[in-house]
């Protein structure tokens, strides 16, 4: 089997409505999509999305790299995805959202050439999966009604965006608490928005209100501020900016930083170093959830395939596309509530709308 072409698009999601976080606010969705032909008629379908201020990636840049790993790809054979990964990397080391895409892709082709769902392909079996959903910075009054709506659509965990101050953010809390009692886990995310002393501030004083951990209080490079935050804390501490691949892996696990791993595809490079980065963690005791950036429902998918094939993945963090104002993915994985069925079909098991794909910008690489 042989790489024929490669067709990239600007997939442009416009959002209900404006999110924001401690680094930031987006509107749009703004990812790239990655379609691969082969000789033998099998497609496959990749999505990464450029959250810019965690991975350094933008839409723009992400296509002009993806045009140039494209052409490295053109007749090489796709079933051979470590080599083809690693010629892009040798070519553009790092890139990681824009080659999580062509990754994903791989890994759709050599699923569908193997005629198994890619959870089996990956070494799994299909089981039911549970997403949070997310509550975006705003005041705490809005924030607890948020809250309670979630928890009324039958959540059973709900995670906060922080990482303001320690007055706000405590106060964030203690309002969400107060609308929706102490039952439903709070799973907390500072995106790197405190210093050490603040964080510690702020996770002692939530640390009765059944919160089950706190992802990257603290900025990614340190790894000693998650050590003591995590030999202090009463919350539990998870990586998330600090663990782009298996050798962030390590170095968390030699130096005892965190409890939890959050592994993104978009973040990491996609599945074959989400799979290296979950090894590493399983070998040293550390669970692991999956996250997302702002993919629609095909990158979600290949998200939860991965997710279902390793038992590691304790945590599902899936709800990228709840705030999309459109869904163009045909197939892929349905949400009943907040529970999460993965599809049954061959590969990824999902794709674009064509009708959709025609209002997008695109451009194929033969």
């Amino acid at each position: 089997m042989k790489i024929t072409s490669v067709k990239l698009y600007r997939y442009d999601i416009p959002l209900k409505a404006p999110v924001a976080i401690s680094l930031g606010s987006i509107e749009h969705a703004r990812n790239i999509l990655i379609e691969i032909q082969t000789d033998e008629g099998v497609t496959g379908w990749g999505e990464g999305s450029p959250f810019w201020m965690i991975v350094g990636e933008t839409q723009a840049s992400g296509m002009a790299a993806a045009e140039d790993m494209a052409k490295l790809l053109i007749g090489e054979n796709p079933l051979a995805i470590e080599q083809c990964l690693h010629t892009l990397i040798r070519y553009l080391p790092g890139h990681p959202t824009t080659r999580s895409a062509f990754d994903m892709a791989l890994y759709d082709i050599a699923a569908k050439a193997a005629r198994m769902p890619l959870y089996q392909f990956l070494g799994g079996t299909s089981h039911t999966l549970i997403t949070d959903e997310t509550i975006y910075i705003n005041t705490p009054e809005r924030m607890a009604e948020d809250a309670l709506r979630i928890q009324t659509k039958g959540a059973e965990a709900i995670k906060v965006k922080l990482g303001t101050n320690l007055r706000d953010d405590v106060a964030r809390v203690k309002a969400i608490r107060a609308a929706i009692g102490h039952e439903t886990p709070i799973r907390t995310d500072a995106n790197q928005g405190w210093d050490v002393v603040t964080a510690l501030s702020v996770l002692r004083a939530i640390g009765n209100d059944n919160v089950q951990y706190c992802e990257q209080p603290v900025k990614r490079r340190d790894i000693a501020g998650l050590r003591h935050l995590r030999q202090h804390s009463p919350v539990p501490i998870m990586a998330d900016e600090s663990l782009f691949d298996a050798t962030d892996a390590l170095r968390l696990v030699r130096e005892e930083a965190v409890d939890y791993f959050n592994i993104k595809l978009s973040k990491s490079g996609g599945i074959f170093e989400a799979v290296a980065i979950n090894a590493i963690a399983e070998a040293a005791g550390v669970p692991c959830m999956i996250g997302c950036m702002s993919e629609s429902r095909l990158g979600l998918t290949a998200n939860a395939h991965f997710a279902a094939a390793r038992q590691n993945v304790r945590f599902c963090d899936l709800d990228g596309c709840f705030e999309h104002a459109d869904d163009p993915v045909q197939g892929g994985i349905l949400y009943n509530g907040y529970h999460i069925e993965l599809p049954k079909t061959s590969g990824i098991g999902a794709e674009i709308d064509p009708a959709f794909l025609k209002n997008m910008l695109a451009k194929t690489i033969a």
